[in-house]
């Protein structure tokens, strides 16, 4: 594997990359997170052939701002690391704030996208009704909660307090990163004309994205299915993550014959 800093021009990103000629899977990170966040996907992913890639937004991990942090796109900073590896085509993983990133560059590059998997993502969509119902699941209380106790299941927060204190640790020295713009108007409308295959997955605990709100969203996107992953909350790729590595391989091999 590598592990290197990537200058491209506008900023640098730090970055891994596990190599090998295997199709790619890019995996896009939380908003609380960095490319630290993925620590059992990297092996199991790459066991199974493929290469493996992820790396920090700007400000998160040891990536830096780089110039006009507040006004780049996100998906730009994404296909210059994917020039920069040679990486033509990919499929593409996004975890919560990632899967912004990740439906932004399927909307916007569907000929770069082989695959799109969605986790526990509001995805940037605009919908006046949908838009409301989020806000009503997180009332001004809920942002003075633990970071945890938003982000990890109570399931896992109880069985589990070394991966929890794990995932503060990574959590706490990730970096509030910068704002994540995006090129697409991500609509019901939009989502109807999406052309790449695409997973859908949340977990049963997720206080974030509920499976029926998920189920809602599937309903608008061609050629998709929806996974709800038991025991999980909004980290399902940490809590879950035999389960969550399975919904993803078989999804991707469903989509893509080797």
């Amino acid at each position: 594997m590598t592990e290197a800093i990537a200058d491209l021009g506008t900023v640098k990103l730090s970055y891994w990359d596990t190599g090998g000629p295997g199709e790619a899977i890019v995996l896009l990170h939380p908003g609380s997170g960095s490319a630290e966040f993925y620590p059992y996907q990297q092996p199991v992913l790459a066991r199974a052939g493929y290469r493996v890639i992820s790396y920090s937004r700007r400000g998160q991990g040891r990536s830096d701002l780089g110039r006009a942090a507040d006004t780049h796109f996100a998906l730009d900073d994404l296909l210059d690391l994917m020039k920069y590896l040679e990486v033509q085509r990919f499929h593409v993983v996004g975890n919560a704030l990632g899967g912004f990133i990740a439906l932004d560059v399927a909307i916007s590059h569907p000929d770069r996208v082989s695959s799109l998997v969605l986790a526990c993502s509001m995805m940037g969509i605009s919908e006046p009704e949908y838009t409301r119902v989020l806000r009503s699941l997180r009332p001004k209380a809920f942002d003075d909660l633990p970071v945890e106790v938003k982000e990890l299941g109570p399931s896992y927060r109880a069985a589990n307090p070394a991966g929890v204190a794990e995932w503060k640790m990574r959590h706490e020295r990730a970096g509030a990163g910068s704002p994540v713009r995006l090129k697409s108007t991500i609509t019901w409308s939009t989502l109807a004309s999406l052309t790449v295959p695409t997973l859908l997955v949340t977990g049963d605990a997720d206080l974030w994205m509920p499976p029926s709100l998920l189920a809602q969203v599937g309903e608008r996107i061609p050629d998709s299915r929806v996974v709800i992953v038991p025991g999980s909350g909004h980290a399902v790729q940490w809590e879950q993550p035999e389960l969550f590595n399975r919904a993803v391989l078989d999804f991707i091999r469903s989509r893509s014959p080797r």
